[in-house]
């Protein structure tokens, strides 16, 4: 449950970004959302890769 905190506390970190971005038209704030989303696809496929792990460790 702690990645599944760490990814909602990710997501809620860039919202003023995606605000600015979006609605103020802040190009900044668009590159900063462009890493965040990065950060986030790598922390989801380190979290998928350490779910099948733990799946495949349950099934020997």
């Amino acid at each position: 449950m702690e990645r599944f905190e760490e990814v909602k506390n990710l997501i809620m970190s860039l919202e003023g970004d995606f605000d600015k971005f979006y609605d103020k038209k802040n190009q900044a704030a668009g590159t900063r959302v462009r890493k965040g989303m990065q950060e986030l696809k790598t922390m989801a496929q380190d979290i998928r890769t350490e779910v099948q792990n733990m799946k495949n460790a349950e099934d020997k």
